[in-house]
């Protein structure tokens, strides 16, 4: 097998085998490592031995990135301090922030069992029953995650606790600013808009950035394996993962296919709310704002992914035609969060 890019073989091997031990000298001199599809940032590889024991192996990109958004140590930190807290996350196998041993930081987790959902094809192959499952468990698992101990879990100091929107505003505008290299309508004028009204926040939680079904691995049964795809994770206002799932069910959000929870079984964006009203703390009256911030957000996001797309900077999944899709899919974002913002009390 053919060693991916943003992968040092030789070094990983020795690396690995003073943490685990036993690697079978085999073909591949005892490790293969296997890019996953579907990541849009940070690279996640599958890595596995002789004796069929498996790996997840996560990086940054290739080239120069933005470096606040693919920072190893911290996700490594995110998913160890979770490990006993009710949330499913993997187990951690270690971190390296020597860049000499892989071109970059990376750390290493166990892999988890199950299903990754991420098209409505992958979808409609899973039974009606265990959909409604998995969308139920889905929203019940973000309550929990918001409903963490911070001090318990030793997490209080991973960011500040107040004027969560107000800085991912700033955030994101900044990091699209200096990461895209065309004009996109309305991004800047959708940021004064929502600068101006921000909700009173309900307290703090931890806020996972970016919470769907493809972003967690699925029990077949149902329910969520682990949480996956830590890197935009940080303390604050937690109604903005809630509002990330609802807008993940718009098809405009996912690039015009259909989103894998449209599929029958999954609760709709409506029921989305109602679930979490029941298993969550917050009040949800100001929901609307915080779905037209979503869009935004992930307008400003993939963004950034188009620009290392056209870069070249995304590894072994550098294709021309994905260059193309992300462009139309900020268009239609920012399109969307722009019509959503004017749409808000007192944005006329």
């Amino acid at each position: 097998m053919t060693t991916p890019a943003g992968i040092d073989h030789d070094n990983l091997v020795r690396w690995f085998d003073d943490r685990v031990g036993g690697l079978d000298a085999g073909a591949n001199g005892g490790l293969d490592f296997e890019l996953i599809t579907g990541g849009r940032s940070n690279l996640t590889f599958r890595v596995s031995d002789g004796h069929g024991r498996r790996w997840v192996l996560r990086r940054p990109p290739l080239g120069q990135v933005l470096a606040t958004a693919h920072d190893m140590s911290r996700e490594h930190r995110i998913i160890s301090a979770l490990a006993d807290s009710g949330v499913p996350v993997p187990g951690v196998v270690g971190l390296c922030e020597d860049a000499g041993v892989n071109g970059a930081p990376f750390y290493v987790m166990d892999f988890v069992p199950g299903v990754v959902v991420r098209t409505i094809e992958e979808a409609d192959e899973v039974p009606v029953d265990v959909r409604r499952r998995m969308g139920e468990s889905l929203v019940e698992v973000l309550a929990r995650l918001h409903a963490v101990d911070l001090d318990a879990v030793g997490l209080a100091d991973l960011g500040r606790h107040e004027g969560y929107i107000e800085r991912q505003l700033k955030r994101w505008r900044r990091q699209f600013v200096d990461a895209t290299t065309r004009e996109v309508p309305g991004v800047l004028e959708t940021h004064e808009i929502l600068s101006a009204r921000i909700p009173v926040q309900q307290g703090v939680g931890i806020v996972h950035g970016d919470f769907r079904l493809d972003n967690c691995m699925m029990d077949p049964t149902g329910p969520v394996a682990a949480v996956l795809d830590w890197e935009l994770c940080t303390l604050g206002d937690v109604l903005a993962d809630v509002a990330g799932m609802v807008a993940y069910g718009d098809e405009r959000t996912t690039g015009g296919a259909p989103p894998p929870t449209a599929a029958e079984g999954f609760p709709t964006t409506d029921e989305v709310r109602e679930l979490y009203a029941r298993h969550g703390t917050r009040d949800l009256d100001d929901l609307d704002f915080y779905v037209a911030f979503a869009y935004w957000r992930i307008a400003c996001i993939v963004e950034g992914v188009y620009s290392r797309y056209a870069a070249g900077v995304m590894g072994d999944q550098d294709d021309p035609r994905l260059v193309e899709l992300f462009g139309r899919r900020v268009l239609d974002l920012a399109s969307l969060a722009h019509d959503m913002a004017r749409s808000l009390p007192g944005a006329a």
